[in-house]
């Protein structure tokens, strides 16, 4: 029998008139991975990881042609969440600066793509514009991602990507112990369920963070 345990410190408030996060071009084409997967095999349980894996290598081996159905739908969905967003106003106490209270001792929420890709640049900009701002930093660091080609960005997914599947993994330690699916028959390591996963989806704390256009 599981036992599932919050800490008692936690208080979870979320706006849910607050509109859909942007999702990504990657994250639509494993929507359609995720939908595939069902109709073909329905009762079949889906092992995140290995599943995260094999949609990693498919979006790989896509001409940019195939792609661009993808970037098209992540485009539109931009557009709707800019537009979305023009009209949303946060209820009082749940600005940008006060979502909500966490605990300290949950797994911190892994970095999107651009996040990761910031980590790897930001010295170099520093150490090239040691007199920029904190601000101006972030647009330098968000005009160089935005000039990547998606085979440029693939890597910081990939990343994106594994650092999402340990948070997930992590996460379900944190609540309680729910079991994954094994990973393979000889035992060790585990995945979760590709169900657990909002992938490409911005959280409430990731929405305001990334502009990679």
């Amino acid at each position: 029998m599981h036992y599932f345990a919050l800490s008692p410190t936690v208080t979870m408030v979320k706006d849910v008139n607050k509109p859909k996060g942007k999702t990504s071009a990657y994250a639509f084409f494993v929507q359609t991975c995720r939908e595939e997967h069902r109709k073909s095999h329905p009762e079949q349980s889906v092992n995140f990881a290995e599943f995260s894996k094999k949609c990693s290598e498919r979006w790989k081996a896509l001409t940019p042609i195939e792609k661009k159905r993808f970037e098209d739908m992540a485009k539109a969905d931009k557009v709707r969440y800019n537009r979305e967003m023009q009209h949303y106003v946060p209820p009082k106490g749940l600005g940008a600066r006060a979502r909500k209270r966490k605990d300290p001792n949950a797994p911190k929420r892994p970095p999107s793509a651009f996040f990761v890709f910031c980590g790897e640049y930001r010295p170099t900009v520093k150490q090239e514009c040691p007199g920029l701002s904190i601000g101006d930093c972030a647009k330098r660091l968000g005009v160089m991602w935005s000039k990547l080609s998606q085979s440029d960005k693939h890597p910081y997914e990939e990343k994106a990507l594994r650092l999402r599947e340990k948070y997930d993994k992590d996460m379900v330690a944190y609540r309680g112990g729910v079991s994954f699916a094994p990973r393979s028959q000889k035992g060790g390591a585990q995945g979760g369920d590709e169900d657990d996963d909002d992938e490409g989806e911005d959280d409430d704390e990731d929405d305001d963070e990334e502009d990679d256009e």
